[in-house]
């Protein structure tokens, strides 16, 4: 199973711009793969919007970042099985990836 951190961020975003610092570390440590979207990049975002609007229709909510956890992110078949939006110390992020993964078991 493929299993990624697909980050949604904007370019403009002071706090998606500081979590980028450890935000990829923490996800690699964790044995997933990560996945950066900026809302500017439009191949990229437009490859991953499928997996965004399925859980923000309207994009209503969003928090910046937005991280979303999802198994088969490359798929029509993905599956979203939590998210962690905002800006969090290293820690605090590394505890709720790590809570939302727990979930799953």
């Amino acid at each position: 199973m493929n299993r990624a951190v697909i980050k949604f961020s904007s370019e403009d975003c002071g706090i998606c711009h500081k979590m980028s610092f450890y935000d990829q570390k923490v996800v690699e440590e964790l044995g997933l793969q990560f996945i950066d979207v900026k809302m500017q990049d439009t191949s990229a975002y437009r490859k991953y919007r499928k997996i965004l609007l399925a859980q923000y229709p309207d994009k209503e909510g969003m928090g910046w970042p937005t991280y979303l956890i999802c198994d088969e992110p490359e798929g029509d078949n993905f599956k979203i099985i939590g998210e962690v939006k905002g800006g969090h110390p290293k820690g605090e992020f590394r505890n709720r990836l790590q809570a939302v993964l727990a979930s799953t078991n």
